[in-house]
């Protein structure tokens, strides 16, 4: 079906469709989710291609970088450029030697992206006394509802957060989780913002791949509206990372480390 001419929210794409209701078909100016190729270089490299959201595509790489551990902060950069049509960003760092990780080609799909680093011996367990109240990871929860710009216009992206007790510090959509994560990681060290006793909420499954992100950030507690994996399970019990999923309607189940909600 043909789209028609209307302003396009970024992000998204205008497209007319139809809502079928029992006997009744009514056609909808709505939209579709936009997504891109994203091509990133390091020292004239080739390190990932990815699809994602055309939004926060220098935080997406910087994050990027950061949880795959070729950067440990904002500082080694030198110049990060994207070109004309976004779709590739191209990445000078502050020294000339970089050991990258193989070239990865990353999906949107639901079964989890790419990682470079082996999880279960990328890192020692956090060190963090950090406990918070359920309180809060509802506070938060309804704020990432009211973050979440595009999905509530048209759906279909995923949105990740990063807070604290003062409220939402950083927000960010993709139709990847594992971006969202990422975008939300760059634009914290774009913004000099330490995400070290912080918390990370996310719209999407907790998986693996993504608690291992969490970790590299150091952020001790991990939620979603949905459920976390077996892996993700274990290895937030190794690494002192309290995982609660399915964070909805004034209740939430707990995973690991309760102590982290003053429970045994």
């Amino acid at each position: 079906m043909a789209s028609k001419p209307r302003e396009k929210l970024t992000g998204a794409i205008p497209f007319t469709y139809q809502v079928i209701d029992g006997d009744r078909v009514r056609q909808v100016d709505g939209g579709v989710i936009d997504e891109q190729l994203l091509s990133i270089y390091v020292n004239g490299e080739s390190l990932a291609t990815m699809m994602c959201s055309p939004l926060q595509l220098e935080a997406l790489t910087v994050g990027f970088l950061y949880n795959e551990a070729v950067i440990d902060s904002a500082d080694e950069i030198a110049l990060l450029q994207l070109n004309r049509s976004q779709a590739v960003a191209d990445v000078f760092l502050t020294r000339d030697e970089v050991n990258l990780p193989r070239r990865m080609i990353l999906t949107t799909g639901c079964g989890g992206g790419v990682t470079g680093q082996e999880l279960s011996k990328a890192f020692p367990a956090i060190e963090s006394n950090y406990t918070t109240t359920p309180a809060l990871i509802l506070r938060l929860m309804r704020a990432l509802q009211g973050a979440a710009r595009l999905y509530n216009a048209v759906r279909g992206v995923h949105t990740a957060v990063l807070g604290d007790e003062s409220g939402l510090l950083v927000s960010a959509e993709d139709v990847g989780r594992h971006n969202a994560v990422d975008k939300v990681a760059g634009q914290a060290l774009l913004d000099g913002i330490d995400t070290a006793d912080k918390l990370l909420l996310t719209s999407g499954r907790i998986s693996s791949e993504m608690l291992g992100k969490a970790r590299r950030m150091g952020i001790p507690l991990v939620a979603s509206r949905t459920a976390p994996t077996s892996v993700t399970v274990e290895l937030g019990e190794a690494w002192g990372i309290c995982v609660v999923g399915y964070v909805r309607s004034g209740g939430m189940r707990l995973y690991t480390n309760g102590w982290r909600l003053g429970l045994d």
